[in-house]
């Protein structure tokens, strides 16, 4: 059975049961944004809240990616699922909306975006972000879970804080993006100079700029949906983790 490794975010919260860290935070690049969490009743499972705890949560440029990922596979993870939280750029995306991205675009700038340096240049393969293996896992799991998922979705990772402009989502939805997010990038990438395969579900919280009613969805809102979401998600974690860690090989 392969370990899991879960990225939790806005979107995807810590599923109900005791969970226990299982070391520190410090790695080679610096500290992750927590520890890594493990639990009885979720075995080979390990979770990591990409924000870190509620009392000093971190914006989306201030997460140590590289930290994040080489920690998960540090303690043992071998596959990751991530979760975002998404603006729907789609018109069929709409809040509330599950998706199961393929492919991702990047507009973030200034982050530490590689563990490559140093000893020449390393070039991965980064055709295909997610891999369609465990995709194909989450399908069967949203089908065997009864949870509506759109399968497939481009992710157009922006720097933030800030929301987007209605003009750069117009540019966005030139360039294929159906989604708009901040925190997929460079943490995918990373995962595949890792060899880690990997997975997102994605949960739309509110219409991008220019796709819905004008003005900025509030927090209060954003969790209003996310609340929602939560049933569903964890019948489509529950249903996905055995699947995900059945053998590829």
């Amino acid at each position: 059975m392969a370990v899991i490794g879960v990225i939790g975010g806005t979107g995807l919260a810590r599923p109900d049961g005791e969970w226990l860290a299982l070391d520190g935070a410090e790695t080679p690049y610096g500290p992750a944004s927590a520890p890594i969490l493990g639990a009885e009743h979720w075995p080979d499972v390990l979770f990591l809240d990409r924000h870190g705890p509620a009392e000093a949560r971190l914006l989306p440029h201030e997460v140590n990616y590289r930290a994040n990922m080489w920690l998960l596979r540090e303690r043992g993870a071998q596959r990751v699922l991530a979760g975002y939280a998404v603006g729907g750029i789609a018109a069929e995306l709409t809040v509330g909306s599950l998706v199961l991205p393929h492919q991702i675009i990047d507009y973030t700038w200034g982050r530490a975006h590689t563990f490559a340096g140093g000893e020449g240049v390393a070039h991965v393969d980064f055709a295909e972000p997610f891999d369609a293996g465990l995709r194909q896992a989450l399908r069967r799991a949203a089908a065997a879970a009864d949870v509506h998922v759109h399968d497939g979705g481009v992710y157009g990772c922006t720097q933030g804080p800030r929301l987007e402009t209605i003009a750069e989502v117009d540019r966005m939805a030139n360039d294929g993006c159906t989604l708009v997010g901040m925190t997929a990038m460079p943490e995918v990438a990373l995962a595949r100079e890792l060899a880690l395969p990997c997975a997102a579900v994605c949960l739309v919280v509110n219409p991008a700029a220019g796709r819905g009613p004008r003005g900025v969805s509030s927090l209060a809102d954003i969790g209003r949906v996310v609340s929602a979401a939560r049933a569903p998600l964890t019948r489509l974690l529950t249903a996905a983790i055995p699947l995900l860690q059945e053998d590829r090989s």
